[in-house]
This record gives structure tokens, sequence and C-alpha cells, in this order.
């Protein structure tokens, strides 16, 4: 018989994201392995109310419809408290980011007597300091984090960069376990439903904000646009930034487009036409970790990947001939643009994308790793 797992985040799909697609990939290799599983999760836009494995919770969301800031992350934290203290019995939780959603988790399981397992993708208050918030939020913020974090009987990470900073943090890098990160190929895929969009593209699809500095590819794409007339610039998903990016659009016209977030079904069909998809992380932002999920998403629908900025990414892509990488600046980003315009892909080289992806960066893999953690747990209450 397995464990009895609880699961805390407050996306989940059908909503879009790394997040959401990681742990649905993670419930799934769990069930597989015989355990029990409840989601505590939102309502989300487009999703039944509830199930009785996914448990939903309506929370305010913010303008672009995302549960991020004080108000939206309280409405779901406090709530989620009560919901573990007089759900379900659980042997263990495994609670997503935010720090605020991980504390309401750690006093819950406290006192119902249960281990907890963090989930970092993240290190919330390393990419607060990134992004420039005043210092006492940045040290209340970190103290909090640690407060967490020191008391989880593991935290999982994405990266041996987001490790090294947990590491940094709580000084407990035996209760570390990098599980990596990935895409969900059975939605990203290079087979399926032709594009519905025409004519040649590039596709950005994810969160615009002051870490990932996408506004680089919108000032790389009007350094080329002229020269290429029919080609267009797709930009999916929400952010801080989308409102400044639109500003900077305007000389483009309708050439530059914001569609706003749409479902995986759909995205993977846009990327399988596009003549590359668009991925970057900002230098300088605290975040030169970071892996930037949306590149997995493009190279699984088998299409190229223009890369620009820092990280671990930034090898790989080059190293594995997966697209190019460059510097994260317009010029740079142009000049890959051009390149990628120059070149037919073979439809065998959209094979070699997508395999390359399913052998290296498959979420079910991610799913089998966590539920390994767990196996450790499931062997020590039996003791």
């Amino acid at each position: 018989m397995g464990l009895r797992i609880a699961v805390a985040t407050r996306i989940f799909e059908p909503e879009t994201g790394a997040a959401a697609y990681r742990l649905a990939a993670t419930v799934r290799q769990l069930e597989k392995r015989g355990h029990e599983v409840t989601v505590y999760t939102t309502r989300a836009p487009g999703a039944e109310r509830s199930s009785p494995t996914v448990r939903r919770w309506p929370v305010l969301r913010d303008g672009t419809g995302a549960v991020r800031g004080y108000l939206q992350y309280a409405s779901f934290d406090i709530p989620l408290l009560f919901r573990l203290l007089f759900g379900r019995a659980f042997d263990v939780v495994i609670v997503e980011p935010p720090p605020t959603t991980g504390l309401m988790v750690r006093i819950a399981a406290a006192l119902r007597r249960r281990p907890f397992i963090y989930f970092a993708a993240d290190v919330s208050s390393v990419a607060a300091a990134g992004i420039g918030v005043a210092a006492p939020v940045v040290l209340l913020l970190r103290t909090l984090e640690r407060y967490v974090l020191s008391a989880a009987r593991y935290v999982l990470t994405v990266s041996p960069g987001v490790s090294d900073a947990v590491v940094r943090l709580t000084s407990r890098p035996e209760r570390v376990v990098n599980v990596g990160t990935g895409v969900d190929t059975r939605k990203f895929s290079v087979e399926g439903r032709a594009t519905p969009e025409p004519g040649r593209y590039f596709v950005y699809a994810g969160t615009m904000s002051e870490i990932q500095g996408a506004g680089v590819f919108v000032d790389g794409f009007l350094k080329v646009m002229a020269e290429f007339p029919d080609v267009r610039l797709i930009m999916y998903g929400q952010g801080v930034e989308r409102d400044e990016l639109l500003d900077r659009s305007v000389p483009a016209g309708e050439r530059i487009t914001f569609p706003g977030t749409v479902d995986s079904e759909y995205l993977s069909s846009v990327l399988r036409g596009a003549v590359a998809g668009l991925a970057s992380v900002r230098p300088a932002k605290g975040y030169d970790f970071a892996f930037a999920t949306k590149a997995f998403v493009s190279l699984s629908c088998g299409t190229p990947v223009i890369y620009a900025g820092v990280g671990p990414l930034k090898d790989i892509i080059a190293g594995e001939n997966l697209g190019l990488s460059v510097e994260w600046n317009a010029d740079d980003v142009a000049q890959a643009m051009r390149r990628l315009l120059a070149t037919r892909r073979p439809h065998s080289e959209k094979q070699r994308l997508a395999a390359w992806v399913e052998d290296n960066y498959s979420l079910t893999r991610v799913g089998d790793d966590v539920a390994n953690v767990l196996t450790d747990i499931d062997q020590r209450t039996r003791r």
C-alpha cells in the first residue's frame, strides 16, 4: 500500500506554466506507483470545480489572471491551512512556492505530525533581490524562506544551480535533491495538428518579467523586420513587462502580436510551424542559474531555439546543436533570427530535436525521481 500524499499548489492543470506541467506529471507518476494523491489548488478558468483527486478553491487573481501578489497569495494560503488541517488524512505534503504557501504547509504538517517536501523551482528571495525589491522586504522573505525550507524533510530542486542556492540558504545539503526539470512530451510533440498560424514567425511563450527580459526579442525583431516583410513575432503569455513591450512593439504594427495565454494543445501546434522558439534569462538579475523551461517546450515540438542571456541552457543549446545561443542584446538576437530564417529544416531534424528532449528532459523522468524520494519516506513510516 502506498502513501497518502497531499500536494499544495496555487497553479495546476489545465492552467499553463512550468509548475502546472511539472506537478501534473509528478501526480501521474505517483499514482502509477500506487500512492493516493489529493491536490489542493485554485479554481482555474475553464477547469472543473473539483474532482476526487483535485480539490479547487476560489481565489483572487491579478489583472492578467494569475495568482500573483500579496492579496492573491493570501486568498489561497489562508484557506489552505484549514483545508490541510481538516481535510483528508495524509502521510506527507508536497508544496510548491511561494514561501507563504510553504509556511501554511509547515504549520499544518507540524500540527498533524507529518513531514513535508518543498519543491523549489526557484529561490524566491534570490529572485526578489535580483529584480530590485527593497532590502527590508528581501530580508523578511529570506528569513521566511529559510524558516520553511529548513523544516522540510526534503527540498526538491530543478537544477544544480537552484540546489546550490538552497544549500546556501539552509546549510542542509543532505536534504536537497535535484530531480531536474523538463517538459510534458505527451502535450508538446512533433506530431499533431498543423499550425493555425500562416507564414513565417517566431514564438515567445511564457512569463514576461524582469528576470526573463523578453523585450530583447521585440527589439531584435524590430531590427530585422524590414529585411523580412513576411515574418512575424508572436508573444504568448503575461507578466509585469507585457504592457511595456506592447508600447515598444508599436513600430511593427500587427507584425508583433500579444495573444495572451493559450492552452498547451494550441501552443504545441503553433510551435510546430515556427521558425524558432525564443527563450531568455536576463543577466545580472540574481537568477543566472535559472532554466528557461520554455526552451524545452519548443524543442519538444521539433522547433529550434534562440536562447538569449545566461544560465545552464546557454551552453546546452550550443553544445547539443539545438538552435542558437547568444548574448542578451538585440543585435545578437537579430543576427540569430537572420541565420534561422535562411536555414531550411528537414523533418529528420525536427525528429532529432524532439527525441533529444524525450531522452533528456521529459517530465515523466522528473515524476519518477520524485516518486523515488517518496519511497524513502514510505520506508521510514513503516519502520
